[in-house]
């Protein structure tokens, strides 16, 4: 049975009204790629006093892109078939959205490449600025909200590394931000972060990061924090920012805590924030939000996090106090929020708002008598093409790509590699505009294991530096390509723009690489939230093996074979390429220059004949596990 635009438009209606939907009627067009949808999906009128906007690990896509959900992200021991860790049909059961929906494609990976061709890309900061704006005025005007941000804004782009981050803090000033707190921010230097900090307008807030003590001996970080005017917040509790904010709004007080990545200094280069420390800080958090409770008369206490959904979690329950977290860092879209009892029997509601720009978390607080009594949350994506685009942040990014990359660029800790002089007098746009072919794959990193995207790159580090096995960070971070989409120099950097790209060749037993694994998969799947690192496993190219992520330190890694089916074996040595080395500098070529000419060498042949997917054991019925393309036994 098919549907006239009319009919189609009375169902959607009906179903709103039922509930089955977050929000308004949603129009389609009749055939792929005329979707429009409607406006009227953002009709979020207040349900409250106070309204609180929400985006996190935008990773500086400044424009709208495509970026395809997981289909693989376990979760183990007590997170075993909780949110986050459910994919694709489960996921949308759980959270009661339909399959073939704009939502279905905005949460899931379902029929990502129809969904993608439908519905469009999403994001892009001018329909974000847009969307900001509308939900400002339903909430009657700016005055009444209070806008967040939970990091990895500065980083993820090439724009971004090549202005140090600053196109970022520009951008985020145009939107209004209002308060931030970070991570891979802290991947620039220390005066780098700390000059675009006093850029941005609005506040950094983070209650878990100190100043190193030996910090305070010399004169140096007294210099450059008096220059920059932030850094120094209280000497004394050796606290360079701001631990909370107040926000007055709508005659309501709200306090806002900041809870910065808290294994900075285990997962990026501690070089680059030499005077800082970070982590979890779980009693001083209590100390903040007691003395909040005590002494600021707020009607409500949120948290903007960069923890991770399941630190989170962990965290709402063992901390009294708090009303709302706010999270990001997992990239985890959930359209609901999770309620976490807290230690005293109170409600902490945990949210975490995906990555990449995708989505807008929405969270109106019903305050009543200075008390806060119920919260509506709804998390709403951003569909590019239902947005119109901002004129003056579109004009902003424009701008951007006509900059001309000059020597004052720094791309690489190497000094050999700090500027590539072939870039040299292009624009920003020129540059990154280069095509490479069309996908012959769709190009995705997202997921526990392995992505296509990485694929790529250890096929192109294993051609560069000639070796039998290459690995890759297992990171969150990156765009997608669909199947038949041009690749360019742009999504190429998106995979890769890391402050510290250099790539190395190195020579490694096979019990060495078995202990490198092991400890990676201890990082991901140790039971304790509190332990895991963040990231994902590494990607592995050049060899095969069997993971069991139910099993303990050790035993999960078996059965570790070359691509031709040999046993590698524990005492023989074997060639290893990779990059994104944390305490040392890489001697070879950046990343993204490797992955460029591996794709110019590849053009007209990118089809990939093997994705190097690990055989997993014991997770077959796993809610966070779904059309996996890989051996499950």
């Amino acid at each position: 049975m098919s549907l006239n635009r009319r009919e189609f438009l009375h169902v959607m209606a009906v179903a709103a009204a039922a509930g089955m939907l977050p929000a308004g009627a949603r129009a389609m067009g009749d055939k792929p790629g005329e979707w429009s949808g409607d406006a009227s999906m953002y009709n979020v009128p207040m349900k409250g006093k106070v309204r609180l906007l929400h985006t996190t690990d935008t990773h500086a896509q400044l424009k709208p892109i495509h970026f395809r959900e997981p289909n693989v992200n376990l979760g183990v021991g007590p997170a075993y078939g909780k949110r986050p860790h459910i994919v694709g049909k489960a996921l949308l059961e759980n959270v009661g959205l339909k399959e073939g929906t704009p939502e279905s494609y905005a949460f899931s990976y379902l029929d990502f490449e129809d969904a993608a061709a439908r519905y469009g890309k999403v994001g892009g900061f001018a329909h974000l600025k847009t969307l900001l704006d509308m939900l400002r005025d339903q909430a009657g005007g700016r005055q009444n909200t209070i806008y967040m941000d939970g990091g990895d804004l500065w980083h993820g782009s090439a724009t971004a590394l090549w202005t140090r981050g600053m196109d970022m803090v520009e951008a985020s000033n145009l939107l209004g931000m209002d308060i931030l707190t970070g991570h891979w921010e802290f991947t620039y230097e220390e005066h780098e972060v700390l000059r675009n900090l006093q850029a941005f307008k609005g506040e950094y807030v983070s209650q878990n990061t100190r100043i190193r003590e030996d910090a305070l001996f010399g004169d140096a970080y007294y210099d450059v924090t008096e220059k920059y005017g932030i850094g120094l917040y209280n000497e004394d509790e050796l606290r360079p920012f701001k631990p909370y904010t107040i926000k007055e709004v709508n005659g309501e007080r709200v306090a806002v805590v900041g809870q910065t990545f808290p294994r900075l200094s285990n997962a990026n280069p501690q070089a680059n924030f030499p005077n800082w420390s970070f982590g979890l800080r779980e009693e001083d958090l209590q100390e903040t939000v007691d003395h909040i409770r005590a002494n600021e008369k707020v009607a409500a206490v949120i948290m903007i996090s960069h923890n991770g959904m399941d630190v989170d979690i962990k965290m709402a329950s063992r901390v009294n106090g708090i009303d709302a977290i706010f999270g990001g860092h997992t990239h985890d879209g959930m359209p609901i929020p999770t309620k976490v009892k807290t230690p005293e029997g109170g409600v902490c509601y945990v949210t975490n708002a995906g990555s990449n720009g995708k989505f807008v978390g929405v969270m109106d607080l019903d305050i009543q008598e200075g008390k806060l009594k119920g919260i509506d949350y709804r998390l709403l994506p951003v569909f590019s093409n239902v947005l119109e685009a901002d004129k003056g942040v579109n004009q902003f990014i424009s701008d951007l790509y006509q900059r001309k990359y000059d020597e004052n660029v720094v791309e690489a800790r190497n000094a050999k590699y700090k500027n590539n002089k072939d870039r040299l007098g292009k624009t920003y746009g020129e540059i990154l505009s280069e095509e490479f072919g069309e996908a012959e794959d769709t190009l995705y990193r997202r997921g526990n294991f392995m992505g296509t995207w990485d694929q790529i790159l250890v096929n192109a580090l294993r051609e560069e530096h000639d070796t039998q096995i290459a690995m890759s960070a297992g990171v969150r971070w990156g765009t997608s390509v669909i199947q038949g989409e041009m690749i360019t120099m742009e999504r190429v950097m998106d995979e890769t723009s890391l402050t510290y790209g250099e790539t190395y060749r190195t020579e490694m037993t096979g019990a060495e690489l078995k202990d490198v694994f092991e400890g990676i998969c201890e990082n991901l799947f140790v039971v304790d939230p509190y332990l895991q690192s963040g990231g994902d496993m590494a990607r592995i190219g050049g060899l095969d093996y069997v993971c069991d992520p139910n099993e303990t330190l050790g035993r999960r890694i078996t059965n570790i074979t070359l691509d031709d089916g040999t046993p590698v074996e524990p005492n023989k040595t074997y060639t290893v390429a990779g990059w994104a080395q944390v305490d040392q500098v890489g001697e070879g070529r950046l990343m993204w220059d490797v992955a460029a000419d591996y794709l110019r060498n590849h053009k007209g042949n990118l089809k990939l004949n093997k994705v190097n997917h690990p055989t997993l054991k014991g997770v077959s019925d796993n809610p966070g596990i779904a059309d996996y393309a890989g051996k499950l036994i």
